[in-house]
């Protein structure tokens, strides 16, 4: 039987490192606007997303929204939208990504209280569906499809 790796590779698949937090998710570095950063892959969440603070860092246009943001025993968060931002991870790209933005304070509270480093961001199953994502969880890779 062929590994994973070399079935995915041979299909246009890149490989991404994943490192495992003492809370048990995974990190993963990502650039968006040019400008590197560490974000959370969570399969759970429907939208990525960023914390209000990262808006100079990663040069966001925004607007307000009447969505309501809930999730990680926070819920009924203000948020913005962030539309035609460049995300690149590893050697995969997407332009034109929307963001959600909202206050990830109590998400990287709950992280640094467990030895974690604080986040800028959650990559979510959006960009994860995009990507046609494969995840091998025992050897912590993330795979994306080029488009």
């Amino acid at each position: 039987m062929k590994k994973l790796q070399d079935f995915l590779l041979k299909r246009d698949y890149i490989k991404i490192k994943l490192h495992l937090t003492p809370t048990n998710h995974f990190e993963i570095k990502a650039t968006i606007n040019g400008q590197k950063g560490l974000f959370i892959l969570d399969t759970g969440a429907s939208s990525s997303c960023v914390g209000f603070e990262v808006i100079d860092k990663f040069k966001l246009k925004v607007k307000d929204s009447d969505v309501k943001a809930a999730g990680a025993g926070a819920s009924n968060m203000k948020t913005q939208l962030s539309k035609k931002n460049i995300l690149k991870i590893g050697k995969w790209k997407k332009k034109k990504t929307p963001l959600i933005l909202f206050n990830l304070s109590h998400v990287n509270t709950a992280l640094t209280n467990h030895n974690s480093k604080p986040v800028d961001g959650i990559i979510g199953a959006d960009i994860l569906k995009k990507g046609k994502a494969v995840i091998d969880y025992n050897k912590k890779y993330l795979y994306l499809q080029l488009p």
